[in-house]
């Protein structure tokens, strides 16, 4: 479980580090909806959101976004790093059955496949919106993501 979700965040890290500059920027919405940098920072802060409801500890100090923040890249990559290390927690803390942690209600794996799913879901949003805007990634940074062997 814990490698699976550790296997999760590095792709998650490794589509930060390989969206240019340019990229980081583009959105496919005419109405002022998230772009990349808001799909990466609505993934963190959904992240934070959970965690707030499901182990209030572990919330705790993270960062939370709002639609109109435009972090770094930095930012994002060091805030996505501190809610990946409370999820592991969360996930552990869950598995042992640990007091004050709260999943889904049908279970430790329904919890991860949600987390998993719904971070998925916004990458690939994201590669959609730079493939369409023109700032795709390289071939093989975008096999990567499905390299779930070496990753």
């Amino acid at each position: 479980m814990i490698e699976a979700w550790g296997a999760n965040c590095r792709m998650n890290l490794k589509l930060i580090d390989n969206i240019s500059d340019e990229g980081l920027n583009c959105t496919l919405s005419k109405r002022g909806g998230r772009g990349v940098l808001g799909e990466l920072a609505h993934m963190h802060t959904n992240r934070v959101w959970q965690l707030e409801k499901r182990a209030p500890d572990l919330g705790k100090g993270l960062v939370k976004y709002t639609a109109k923040d435009t972090p770094t890249r930095a930012q994002i990559r060091k805030a996505f790093i501190a809610s990946d290390k409370a999820m592991q927690t969360y996930l552990v803390d869950l598995c042992e059955g640990k007091p004050k942690r709260r999943g889904f209600r049908r279970g430790l794996f329904t919890t991860l496949a949600y987390f998993v799913s719904h971070e998925s879901h916004h990458r690939g949003r994201i590669l959609l919106t730079l493939k369409v805007s023109g700032e795709t990634l390289d071939k093989d940074a975008v096999y990567s993501l499905w390299g779930w062997d070496q990753i």
